[in-house]
């Protein structure tokens, strides 16, 4: 893989903001025109570029010890619509491979476009996006779409993008995910493709998805629909040491000093005598003479307590704070949209739910080692022997889950935190007695504040169709039911 000095260099040549794509062109001190590549490079670095302290908080790897953090304590209100940004930008970049008379980036856009809208149906529900897609017009007040239609949209996108790679001869240009390689690309939308078929497992019985159906297709048909192989075949966006191109906690100064792992999460390592553990975490102050590799020398911080109670605990050194590589290594480890190892659980978890046929403790063991090898461990086979970690029938969900959180650590964005949203697996602490929101932890988020001014008819139609309780962190997305 090539290393690109441009990840966000593109952005001075076109940006789009919440204004017509016509009004940008009008302006003389802004290009007019660019071509598809440079976009393409921007919209990549948008939806790879997924390390979220946030989601972190949430889904109960790291506290935060300076305050009051609404992730932590379940207290958020409402989100953003700032992915239909990058949808424009993903729509300029059909109009301009257009003009320049190719095709590859279009079939690219089918993927960028899926992957966008699903965070934000992931966020909120019900969002607009037929009426969001044209390119020839803005609409400022679009309807809003059922889960369901866009769910069918996006799986529809999402096959006709790999089948259609699959016979363009084109070249990718401004590639900095695969260097313009095809096959991974095809093997990238098709492993997404999957998670998004998983996220849908309580929609099975909704004819129009087919979602069992559409899974064994894919994996009966492997030469038409490869997956991922390797770690080598992730969905990885590669940090280099070069300004805007470096990890983004990169020198983060609240990291160094306000972020301490979560006290459950460590737990669970050390139950587990997980090495992950050491590449995750720091001793804590308290076990300084401990050695590097002794469990007893971490510690965390119970991501439901009062606030005091934690902020005691830091100061008497009992807790670890995260390891130094990831705000003082300008590199340190790519970010993934999807890796092979939750592929491999995504799988495991297929078989356990008699989706398709094969070995779940195959998949999910492959999905650990995978995981190991990202961290640079490459002795497994004693942690897998262990009775604590196999795989059966009875605990198979459990499991699956609870080893797909510890993979994805601080890493994929908000997608431990779906996850955990959709199977109740692992358990996020709400008892410690600072959590807010009654000791709940919310299904999603508010509709953006403007909507309510600028789009009210569709959203106030939206929210009666969804949800009995109203626009309400608490209520359940079609999705969930």
């Amino acid at each position: 893989m090539k290393n690109y000095s441009i990840y966000i260099l593109c952005a001075l040549f076109f940006t789009v903001s919440c204004t017509k794509i016509e009004d940008l062109q009008d302006d003389p001190n802004r290009a007019t025109s660019v071509s598809p590549d440079l976009l393409l490079t921007n919209i990549e670095t948008k939806a790879f570029n997924n390390v979220s302290l946030n989601s972190a908080l949430a889904s109960r790897y790291l506290t935060f010890t300076d305050g009051i953090n609404e992730n932590q304590y379940y207290n958020w209100q409402q989100a953003s619509f700032a992915n239909y940004d990058n949808i424009k930008q993903v729509h300029k970049m059909i109009e301009e491979s257009k003009k320049a008379e190719t095709e590859v980036y279009s079939i690219l856009a089918k993927f960028f476009n899926s992957y966008f809208i699903t965070e934000l149906t992931m966020v909120f529900g019900e969002v607009p996006y037929s009426e969001t897609l044209a390119i020839e017009e803005e609409n400022y007040t679009p309807v809003y779409d059922t889960q369901e239609a866009i769910f069918l949209k996006v799986l529809n996108d999402l096959n006709d993008a790999s089948n259609a790679l699959a016979t363009n001869e084109e070249l990718i240009l401004g590639d900095v995910i695969y260097d313009g390689d095809k096959t991974k690309w095809r093997k990238l939308i098709n492993t997404y493709y999957l998670r998004v078929l998983l996220m849908l497992s309580n929609k099975t019985d909704v004819a129009s998805l087919n979602v069992i159906g559409r899974f064994q297709e894919i994996l009966e048909n492997p030469t038409k629909y490869p997956l991922f192989d390797s770690n080598e075949d992730n969905g990885a966006l590669v940090y280099v040491n070069i300004q805007d191109n470096r990890y983004p906690l990169f020198n983060n100064n609240e990291l160094q000093t306000a972020y301490y792992l979560e006290e459950s999460f460590v737990d669970r390592l050390k139950d587990l005598e997980d090495p992950r553990l050491f590449v995750f975490a720091e001793k804590t102050p308290a076990a300084i003479a401990l050695a590097d590799d002794d469990f007893y020398a971490y510690d965390g911080l119970y991501g439901s307590a009062i606030f005091s109670d934690n902020a005691a605990k830091a100061v008497a050194g009992n807790a670890s704070r995260i390891a130094p590589r990831f705000y003082n290594d300008p590199i340190n480890e790519p970010s993934l949209l999807i890796g092979y190892s939750e592929l491999q659980f995504i799988l495991a978890e297929a078989v356990a739910r008699t989706w398709i046929s094969g070995d779940a403790a195959s998949y999910y063991n492959e999905g650990i080692k995978a995981s190991m090898n990202f961290y640079g461990i490459s002795e497994v086979t004693a942690y897998l022997a262990k009775s604590e970690v196999q795989l059966t029938s009875a605990n198979a969900m459990a499991r699956i889950a609870t080893q797909k959180h510890i993979a994805l650590f601080l890493n994929t964005g908000w997608q431990m935190f779906y996850e955990q949203r959709r199977t109740g697996y692992p358990e996020f602490n709400v008892d410690g007695g600072g959590t807010l929101n009654e000791g709940r932890i919310p299904k999603r988020w508010l509709y953006p504040a403007n909507e309510a001014t600028n789009n009210t008819a569709s959203l106030k139609a939206a929210i009666n169709r969804q949800f009995t309780s109203g626009d309400d962190i608490n209520s359940l997305m079609w999705l969930l039911k």
